[in-house]
Formats: structure tokens, sequence, C-alpha cells
């Protein structure tokens, strides 16, 4: 039985009307991801999010995922100046000078982690000792946790990283347990 049919009750924030965004509630945000593309990748859209809606930028996945080469942070760290010409007149994403130079800079940094730690999974999952921690899914915007990573992150020179792009971040990436209580996907206190 399709998984997105069996769950009756979601967090108050997914449009029911967008396919997209209830996809994207049910199989993806608060999944533990331990894959670095994939964090790579969660963490640029929230980057890019910063400012605007979680739709925005939902809807402009694909398009991201094309004109950022996958989320590839090897190619991304390599992109010149023409490159960033290149994403600023693609209307597939959003067209941000500062976000897109930022996401070049972060490639460069997360490639750091990486090098330091064997992994962005392990220099990320560190944080919590390894386990998913869990947080109710309320008006709260950072916690204290996402200032820890956000802190982190900035002396090592990522841009767009404050912590309320990081709190939101962690949660997509299954860190922070974010489901409310009355969801469907809520796993109980830990």
């Amino acid at each position: 039985m399709d998984k997105e049919k069996d769950i009756l009750h979601r967090c108050g924030w997914v449009d029911l009307k967008d396919p997209l965004m209830v996809r994207y509630h049910d199989t993806e945000w608060g999944v533990p991801q331990h894959d670095d593309r994939k964090l790579f990748e969660l963490l640029m859209l929230e980057c890019f999010q910063a400012g605007l809606t979680w739709k925005c930028v939902l809807d402009r996945r694909e398009g991201f995922r094309r004109a950022f080469d996958g989320f590839d942070p090897e190619k991304i760290s390599r992109y010149s100046q023409e490159d960033q010409a290149r994403l600023l007149a693609d209307p597939g994403i959003i067209r941000n000078r500062l976000k897109v130079q930022a996401a070049v800079t972060n490639s460069r940094v997360f490639l750091d982690i990486q090098k330091e730690y064997g992994s962005f999974d392990a220099y990320l999952w560190g944080f919590t000792g390894g386990r998913a921690i869990r947080e109710s899914c309320d008006l709260r915007s950072t916690s204290p946790l996402s200032d820890q990573v956000s802190g982190e992150l900035k002396k090592r020179g990522m841009k767009f990283a404050g912590s309320t792009i990081i709190y939101a971040f962690l949660q997509a990436a299954g860190v922070l347990d974010p489901h409310a209580k009355e969801c469907d996907l809520y796993q109980g206190d830990s």
C-alpha cells in the first residue's frame, strides 16, 4: 500500500492540496539522512530558502539539481565567475547573487569537513552522538543545537548558515525529529 495513503494526520505546516509538499513531509522531512550528497543538497536548499518559503524552494528543486550538477560539491567548488553568471540567468532556480556565491563557498567548506572527518555525515551526527533528537514541531525557529552547529559552520566560513537556517536543515536531515504529536509520523518522545 502507498505510504502517503496510510498517513491521515500530518504536521500543521503541510498544505494538503500540494502533492509535492505532502510527499516531502511524508517521505523525507525528519527522516535521518546519512548520505553526504543528500545532506549537501538539503543544506544548500535551506540556504537558498532564507527569507523565502519552503514551497518556493521545493517547487524549484529539480531546477536546482540540474543547474548545480546534481549538488555535487566537488563540481560546485570549482565554479567560475562564468558558472555563477550562468546560474544567475537560470529561471529554474532562485537567482540571488549572494546565495549563488555562498553555494560555491559552502561547497568548499563542506569538502574541507569531509576531508577532516571522513564524511560530512560523521561531522554532523557527531553533534548528537549519532542519534536523532526528539523535538516537537512548534513555532520555534532555533535551538541550542542549531546555535552550536551554526556557530561551528560559520567559524569554518559557511555563509547563509545562521541558526534559523541550520535549525530547518537539522529538521530536514532528521537530526532533529520534528513531527508533531498529532502527526502519524510522530515517533514518540526519546
